[in-house]
């Protein structure tokens, strides 16, 4: 049955989003965690730091290390001798964060701050 026949379909969502120049504040302790973990790869890799739909809020940052992609889409920063990436299209929702690296008993890890979230979850790796 087609269309006429009560299946129907759906079509893609389209959302514009702005482009905007990314600012982001790193602590130190997240710079040294960065090089740490980058090891000796800072002139072949990158980090990305992106906003994954998901969570309980909506959102999940996510951070990668990976090969240098070279794609214009993507606003770069030097961060302590560092690459950082981010999307454009995560620009919007991701500028003005603050990245800490907090090294407790339970275990350590990366920490994001947005001042511009309207929500965020308890564990703070999602927010809307």
């Amino acid at each position: 049955m087609g269309i006429l026949g009560g299946e129907g379909f759906s079509l893609p969502v389209v959302t514009s989003t702005e482009v905007v120049d990314v600012q982001i504040e790193f602590t130190e302790p997240a710079k040294q965690a960065m090089k740490s973990t980058m090891g000796g790869d800072g002139t072949t890799h990158v980090v990305i730091i992106s906003a994954e739909s998901g969570g309980c809020s909506g959102y999940m940052y996510d951070m990668q290390i990976v090969e240098d992609p070279n794609d214009d889409s993507f606003q770069r920063m030097d961060v302590g001798g560092l690459t950082v990436l981010v999307h454009n299209k995560d620009s919007e929702m991701l500028s003005g964060i603050r990245v800490d690296y907090k090294d407790t008993l339970m275990g350590g890890g990366f920490q994001i701050d947005n001042p511009n979230a309207d929500r965020s979850c308890g564990c703070g790796q999602s927010f809307g």
